[in-house]
């Protein structure tokens, strides 16, 4: 399952966003050579050492690549960027704002020269606009895009707990790569993908956005609880633990009244009997709600609502996902060598037939000769490079 196989990507990548997206097309058997920067590579290396001494996030977004180290502000190095594009299928970047451009990376450019090749710009704001040349890092985006509007408890708001908007911007630079793959395959031409994090996430905001449509008012924080559907969250057993549940229609609110509350009566109850009645009174509802989850324990719980049934859920946490049983059976953790020894590796969701890509996560500069001896450099060549802090 690797319908990538012979396509060549070329990414001049740091952080998550582009490498997000290239670490997918890599599980899909493309040829990903990642482009850093010689002696310290991509800062996204040194965001921690969690993982036996690499960076949590890096471990995660660069498997099944290979790392080029080259100087591209030099004019040599530049030159051999230019040569590796010139039979290349995709290129990717998300330097900051202008920089490509100014280095001769930009997509009119790049494609005259190959006009097969597909160009992946990955910016915080796009360009044209008034934000164009704004640093644009994960938190940034999340409160223009306003998700912290929406996110966090009462007055206080909260980001969301991963980086929402790298990974939604990579996730559509990944699709839109594909199709522009596809695409290719139909006209023969490449094309140019401008992706950029804030219409990324504002896209992931239409339900909100239109919520709060001509001029309504916006769904309030609500904490781990879904701001407008209820009862829709957390709710405390009587052994300490939460579980978390969810009522979607009226069967299952009937349901839950009668097999769960042990009050039927209160399915009819005028303040309960729809969604927007619960939702205006769930102040009450959640003084009934909680008192019967503290007569049960949580497993209890758990299966009362399992039989009705309803949806509920763990609140987990990390050491528990690693554990989860359920990534267990369906056999989704595997083994994926990196500079400090092999670690576990979730594979790609999606992928169930045949065994998944899994090739090491690169050490800085690890195919740097051997991708400039591909391109013809002789021995002596390639050592001056790398003496000279080039390659």
């Amino acid at each position: 399952m690797q319908p990538l196989r012979g396509v060549t990507v070329v990414s001049l990548e740091q952080a998550i966003a582009a490498p997000y997206a290239s670490r997918h097309l890599a599980d899909l058997g493309a040829r990903v050579i990642k482009v850093e920067r010689p002696g310290a590579g991509d800062f996204a290396r040194a965001y921690d050492s969690r993982v036996r001494g690499l960076s949590s996030h890096f471990v995660w977004v660069n498997r099944n690549k290979e790392s080029l180290t080259l100087d591209f502000k030099d004019p040599r190095g530049n030159e051999v960027l230019h040569r590796l594009l010139a039979d290349a299928d995709v290129f990717i970047q998300n330097l900051a704002p202008g920089a490509a451009a100014r280095a001769g990376l930009g997509a009119d450019e790049l494609r005259a020269a190959n006009p097969r090749l597909i160009v992946c710009d990955i910016s915080g704001y796009g360009s044209p606009g008034p934000y164009e040349s704004m640093k644009a890092y994960d938190l940034m985006v999340q409160s223009e895009a306003g998700l912290l509007s929406v996110t966090g408890s009462g007055e206080d708001l909260a980001k969301v707990g991963i980086s929402v908007s790298d990974i939604a911007a990579g996730m559509y630079a990944y699709s839109s790569i594909l199709a522009a793959l596809l695409e290719r395959g139909r006209t023969g031409e490449g094309s140019h993908v401008d992706v950029s994090m804030l219409e990324a996430t504002v896209e992931w905001m239409g339900f909100p956005l239109y919520y709060t449509y001509d001029g309504a008012q916006p769904p309030p924080r609500a904490g781990a609880a879904h701001a407008t559907i209820y009862p829709y969250g957390p709710f405390p057993a009587g052994d300490g633990k939460v579980v978390m549940m969810a009522i979607q229609n009226e069967r299952e609110w009937a349901a839950f009244c009668e097999k769960f509350l042990k009050r039927p009566e209160l399915a009819t109850d005028p303040a309960y009997a729809t969604n927007a009645e619960r939702n205006a009174n769930r102040e009450a509802l959640g003084a009934i709600i909680t008192q019967r989850f503290g007569e049960l324990t949580s497993e209890q719980a758990m299966e009362l609502l399992a039989a009705i049934p309803v949806a509920h859920a763990r609140v987990n946490t990390l050491a528990e996902v690693w554990r989860h049983p359920q990534l267990a059976a369906r056999g989704r953790w595997h083994e994926v060598g990196t500079p400090a020894g092999p670690v576990p590796s979730l594979t790609l969701p999606g992928l169930v037939t045949g065994e998944p890509r899994l090739d090491p996560v690169p050490g800085l500069g690890e195919h740097t000769r051997a991708i400039l001896a591909e391109l013809g450099l002789a021995e002596a060549e390639i050592d001056t490079l790398v003496t000279e802090g080039v390659a």
